[in-house]
């Protein structure tokens, strides 16, 4: 999830929930652990590595185990970004693509998903692009795990409906985490031809996905 993701971890550990963060790169784990850190004055546990294989996500749930009893909350933000022009992307960059953005956020939703369905509950939320529903330049193949993973956020509600588990998926458009003003932000062609007439924060997403992840949010799926 990049720069997102330690402003969205950091609103649900501030909401009570206790947060595993797992991230491909050390880095990305340690500024997720720092911003939970700010905000309750506890570390989060990381884990760092690869989990869209089944022994990469086998992986992920042993380091979480050793740590935690139960899992009620998943929060999917596989969105590693790609542009390049259809007629030129190689194979190996396609699947690559498809195995960070949507392969591995399928076999961590089956894995955690298997603990919810043994508990009867559970709450997950897949961060998106709103390029899932449209198309743009030199983004067909980023374009097309979004597309996937909304189809799948979909699919899962459905089938684990009646098991007190909400799938929904939270889209995000364009956003930076930089406080930037809003006048220097309405310099750009892109802002003006947005709704709000300035780019999405992070915080923007944070309050709807700890609304989403909460048990008030009990009768909507698959949105």
């Amino acid at each position: 999830g990049g720069e997102e993701a330690p402003h969205l971890a950091a609103a649900l550990a501030e909401a009570g929930a206790t947060v595993f963060a797992v991230a491909r790169h050390g880095a990305a784990a340690e500024a997720i652990r720092e911003a939970v850190s700010a905000v309750t004055g506890h570390d989060a546990r990381c884990y760092a590595g690869r989990w869209d294989t089944p022994a990469g996500a086998a992986a992920v749930l042993e380091a979480f185990a050793a740590a935690h009893s139960r899992a009620d909350i998943l929060v999917n933000d596989t969105r590693s970004f790609f542009a390049k022009p259809a007629a030129e992307i190689e194979l190996a960059e396609w699947d690559e693509l498809h195995a960070r953005n949507v392969r591995a956020t399928f076999m961590l939703s089956q894995a955690v998903g298997q603990r919810m369905l043994r508990e009867q509950y559970g709450r997950i939320v897949n961060v998106i692009s709103n390029l899932a529903e449209r198309g743009n330049v030199n983004c067909s193949a980023f374009s097309a795990t979004q597309a996937a993973v909304l189809s799948l956020t979909r699919s899962l509600a459905v089938e684990w409906g009646r098991s007190e588990i909400r799938v929904n998926a939270l889209g995000s458009g364009w956003s930076t985490a930089e406080d930037i003003p809003l006048e220097t932000q309405r310099e750009e062609l892109l802002v003006r031809y947005t709704p709000m007439r300035r780019k999405g924060h992070p915080r923007d997403l944070a309050a709807m996905l700890v609304y989403l992840c909460s048990p008030h949010w009990c009768i909507s799926t698959a949105g």
